[in-house]
């Protein structure tokens, strides 16, 4: 089987990014072929099956001549005119499939989500496809609004877990921020308003109020960068908060692991990557409420420092119960390879 992944390619390393390396490694370690190729605007050279096209033009020329049985799309956010244009073009290639996960989970309940129906551009595109996968019951319900055929779509999680492993060696800055600290509170996802990071914060002066070594590591990238490490350096406890930056995945595992808890607190969000390998790995999770956590979580209302401060005093009182992983962490894996086998049965 040959694949062809599409849509953003690490660095930085976010959701969609994380699920579309664990589809390629997994292929690849099944004795399959699987190219990428990376659609936002970070470049690199081509390399090992990797290829970052320079322009609309470069990505038809590319797509028309690499071998492929499976074309699969990976969107998140909106279906922009451009995306939609680039699934249609993949959709007349001939020879191939074309699958699409649609990774946005707060979609369905936007304006333009509340008007997918069958007579539009987007349902007529979305219909092209061979096959569609939603991250969650709500992106199926919407495909099917657009007129998609169920027997087409499958709700596959968008994440897949690989035990972290002890042995991979910590940067000295975070092993050194690490060692400082006690309890830790990580929080990991794009430097965007959406993760009300401010607000976490603001949060640390209370936490420190009761506990006296506690450190906040933030990881990630974005556009909110500077303006963040402003608002950490004018806090008298600015020791306390280390905003890391974008870190390799291998990392932020063994970082989950040795955190006492994560936070995930955003006005705007779907189903986490990050959320589920904590979860996985036995780290409480405190996350605000968007009708889809899963189970184990500590819920929390949006942009709410109280309840915010009073959940992690909770949880890190209540100690880290200790617990075995259920399954390998690559189940979502084998479901996506095995809809690909079916789509070319």
């Amino acid at each position: 089987m040959r694949v062809v992944q599409l849509g953003p390619y690490p660095p930085p390393h976010g959701g969609v990014q994380t699920n579309l390396v664990a589809i390629r490694e997994y292929l690849r370690r099944s004795g399959h072929a699987c190219d990428a190729i990376n659609l936002t605007r970070h470049r690199r050279a081509d390399a090992d099956g990797v290829y970052y096209p320079a322009g609309a033009g470069a990505l038809m020329r590319l797509l028309w001549r690499l071998p492929a049985d499976i074309l699969h799309l990976h969107f998140g956010g909106d279906l922009t005119p451009r995306l939609l244009s680039l699934a249609l073009f993949c959709t007349l290639l001939p020879g191939r499939k074309t699958v699409l996960t649609f990774h946005s989970g707060g979609y369905p309940g936007s304006p333009a989500g509340r008007t997918a129906a069958p007579a539009t551009w987007r349902g007529f595109v979305l219909r092209r496809l061979d096959g569609l996968i939603a991250v969650n019951p709500e992106i199926a319900a919407l495909f099917a609004r657009f007129g998609v055929r169920r027997e087409r779509i499958r709700t596959i999680l968008p994440f897949a877990v690989q035990p972290p492993d002890r042995s991979v060696p910590l940067p000295e800055k975070l092993a050194s921020f690490l060692g400082a600290h006690n309890p830790v509170l990580l929080t990991v996802g794009l430097l965007e308003p959406e993760y009300d990071l401010p607000m976490q914060i603001d949060v640390m002066a209370g936490i420190l109020e009761r506990y006296p070594r506690a450190g906040l590591l933030i990881v990630g990238a974005g556009s909110l960068e500077e303006s963040l490490c402003s608002r950490i350096a004018a806090t008298p406890y600015g020791e306390h908060v280390l905003l890391y930056g974008d870190m390799p995945h291998a990392v932020t595992l063994r970082a989950t692991l040795d955190s006492d808890v994560l936070l995930r607190t955003t006005l705007y969000d779907g189903d986490s990557v990050s959320v589920r390998e904590a979860l996985y790995m036995g780290t409480p999770v405190i996350a605000t409420d968007n009708g889809m956590r899963p189970e184990g979580v500590r819920l929390i209302p949006p942009s709410d420092p109280a309840r915010v401060l009073d959940a992690v005093c909770d949880v890190l009182s209540a100690g880290r119960a200790a617990r075995p992983p259920a399954g390998d962490g690559q189940e979502n894996i084998r479901a996506v390879a095995r809809f690909y086998e079916e789509l070319l049965g």
